[in-house]
């Protein structure tokens, strides 16, 4: 009976950082808003077709809460909590680069954007660990201003000429200045009454 009960005490020590009510609502509180900002992110990007949708986003966004509430709640000093936001920076950096293909025939380049989103949705999951849920949320509503509110903005210059060098496009501008292209022919196929030829 006695190994039973070292087992029970065992595993009671390890779930010990559960057993509170104020740490088990602070942690699940973080990972919860790290989660939906991420998912918000994720969405935006998962229906505009990027290569890294929703899913991505949503573990990017909880992984790199997790990897700085873990340690700051275990008590890490500021100055080594620091350190880990550095290696998440670097790591998200390598996982961005993924995304980013150059297509050489055509010498496009895609995936930028989908890039610059999971570093910031990393940012916000950062934030969101750290107990800074408002910065978390305020910053998630910026990212989807730059993603939602500006997609098309740079596509066309002053006298809504398109840019000479498409190559340069993210896939975000790549794919707005196909539909406006592709809007242009159908529209000049119509004959003067109205009706396609």
């Amino acid at each position: 009976m006695a190994i039973l009960e070292q087992v029970l005490a065992t595993v009671q020590a390890e779930f010990s950082d559960l057993l509170e009510v104020a740490p088990v609502t602070r942690v699940t509180l973080r990972m919860t808003v790290a989660l939906v900002l991420g998912a918000i992110i994720g969405w935006d990007r998962e229906r505009r077709d990027a290569e890294a949708g929703l899913r991505t986003h949503m573990l990017v966004s909880l992984g790199a809460a997790l990897f700085v509430l873990v340690p700051a709640e275990a008590g890490m000093q500021p100055d080594d909590l620091s350190r880990v936001v550095q290696g998440i920076v670097s790591g998200i950096g390598f996982l961005g680069a993924a995304a980013v293909l150059k297509v050489s025939g055509e010498g496009r380049i895609h995936g930028l954007t989908t890039a610059a989103s999971i570093w910031a949705t990393a940012a916000v999951g950062i934030a969101a660990g750290l107990g800074r849920e408002g910065t978390a949320v305020l910053a998630t509503l910026f990212i989807l201003v730059v993603l939602a509110a500006l997609r098309g903005v740079g596509l066309r210059n002053r006298e809504g000429v398109a840019p000479r060098h498409p190559q340069s496009l993210d896939e975000d501008d790549a794919a707005a200045l196909a539909d406006t292209a592709r809007e242009e022919r159908a529209a000049a196929r119509q004959t003067p009454r109205g009706k396609a030829i």
